[in-house]
């Protein structure tokens, strides 16, 4: 493994850190709306159980939805739908269990999900890992794109019929990918979308965020060419205190600590604009976008690549064992 295929990865996404930490010390987070209530609605929010899941699923509870909070931490979910109760929410919620290192465990999930004939009115795709040493996951998937991007693509596909049915106009059902900054950093590599040749976590983790937006694109444009009433949006937290920097190095983590007390934002905060574009008005009938901080954004040039989305589609249909779409 050469040095320059460790030391590219790692420096582009470092670089995309230090410019979302620029404009976090000079920009205030954004705020919320009030957001109309979303009685009858029903939400499924991947790695609810802690962090931004957590605070996009409490929140969309307050408003009235039932939220399913899909994870694979039982006891961690059962603490997460209890306090959710305790506050007295206005909608309800509750856990289901899912593996997204495993599409056997996402078919699994969605049968269960199906068999109980609810609708499906918003998906977020949030549940993720950020750079995790060299690992694959239970089908033999680099680890960052088949737990961040492919189960996530599976997840959505199956249940696209469900989203389908449940949106009307005027009330769109909506898909919410939770992708990241870093994706600018990102290279998708067609001949090696697993890494295998020389594996970067910097460098997988990245690849696996600008997936998300090419699949959010090219995902609109079949939903708008078919005309269904569903959206899908990817969202950027930005920079945020969570348990997914658990995996920087022993360095790194001494010198994360206090900037991030100073300078990243909450796990609230980071789940703000998920929040919005699950439930603000001002979103109804808006897809294909890429929202950071409450706003409209302009992502990465090679994420409007029409080619390239189309091709990561197809073989992504082929790796999960979908028919071509």
């Amino acid at each position: 493994m050469s040095l320059q295929s460790l030391l590219v990865p790692l420096f582009k996404l470092y670089l995309c850190g230090v410019k979302v930490l620029l404009y976090q010390i000079f920009n205030r987070s954004f705020t919320l709306p009030v957001l109309p209530k979303q009685n009858g609605r029903v939400a499924i929010v991947t790695g609810g159980t802690r962090g931004i899941g957590f605070e996009t699923a409490r929140h969309l509870a307050s408003l009235g939805m039932h939220v399913v909070i899909a994870g694979n931490e039982t006891e961690e979910g059962a603490a997460a739908v209890r306090r959710i109760h305790e506050e007295r929410r206005e909608g309800t919620a509750e856990f289901v269990f899912v593996d997204m290192t495993s599409l056997k465990s996402v078919r699994q999930f969605v049968r269960l999900f199906r068999d109980r004939g609810l609708p499906l009115h918003v998906l977020v795709n949030n549940a993720g890992t950020m750079l995790v040493p060299e690992r694959q996951t239970e089908e033999g998937f680099e680890y960052h794109f088949g737990l961040n991007y492919l189960s996530h693509f599976l997840l959505t596909n199956l249940l696209l019929d469900l989203l389908k049915r449940s949106g009307r106009p005027g009330c769109c059902s909506r898909v919410i990918n939770m992708s990241s900054a870093t994706h600018y950093a990102g290279v998708v590599d067609m001949e090696d979308l697993n890494r295998r040749l020389h594996y970067s976590s910097h460098g997988a983790y990245s690849q696996s965020k600008l997936a998300l937006v090419l699949f959010t694109y090219y995902l609109q444009e079949q939903l708008t060419a078919s005309g269904f009433s569903v959206t899908a949006n990817a969202v950027d937290p930005g920079m945020v205190d969570t348990a997914l920097y658990d995996n920087l190095w022993t360095l790194a983590q001494m010198l994360k600590r206090p900037v991030a007390k100073l300078l990243f934002r909450t796990p609230a905060e980071g789940a703000s604009t998920a929040i919005y574009v699950a439930a603000a008005s001002e979103m109804e009938g808006v897809g294909g976008c890429y929202l950071y901080n409450g706003e409209k954004t302009q992502s990465a040039e090679l994420s409007y690549d029409s080619e390239l989305q189309a091709k990561l589609w197809k073989k992504s249909s082929q790796l999960v064992g979908l028919q071509e779409a």
